[in-house]
């Protein structure tokens, strides 16, 4: 019994910290128009915060429900960073409906899915926990991408509007 409590302990210890730091990043949407949701800063290789959210979901929905849980996922990596958005609904949508089958799925994983080495797409071979700290650490470096994303674009804002004084 103590196993199985000590088990679930560290699935939900997990999926709280996932499902936290997903909110955070699907939240940084609320409220935003299309074009805020699409704005990139101006150095290279960044991203627009609706294409955070959609790559941290698409990361999540492969690497919990595929590559952790063995069940079919529809990510597609080349759309993520450059569908736009026409507002939050989208990404909140789906955030809600990844949410509670991972949260389903969760519910079913032993030890053994913990333990067992599995075939990673990029990684090569990991255990379940394994997958479980990379989604964790995945979202949390996201979650910091978003913010200052955020942070970048309300700066803009306000020096935009200090020009028009």
């Amino acid at each position: 019994m103590a196993q199985t409590a000590g088990l679930r302990s560290e699935v939900e210890s997990f999926q709280y910290f996932i499902f936290n730091t997903i909110d955070s990043i699907v939240g940084v949407l609320d409220g935003l128009s299309a074009e805020k949701l699409n704005w990139r800063p101006i150095a290279p290789a960044t991203n627009s915060l609706y294409a955070i959210a959609t790559h941290v979901l698409g990361n999540a929905e492969e690497n919990l429900l595929g590559t952790l849980c063995g069940q079919p996922h529809g990510r597609n990596y080349a759309t993520e960073f450059s569908t736009a958005a026409a507002g939050p609904d989208t990404v909140r949508a789906r955030w809600v409906e990844l949410r509670e089958r991972v949260a389903k799925s969760f519910v079913k994983l032993t030890r053994e899915d913990l333990d067992r080495a599995r075939q990673h797409p990029r990684r090569g071979i990991i255990t379940g926990r394994d997958v479980l700290i990379v989604v964790a650490r995945h979202a949390a470096e996201h979650w910091g991408e978003a913010q200052l994303t955020r942070s970048l674009m309300n700066a803009r804002r306000n020096s935009d509007l200090a020009k028009d004084l």
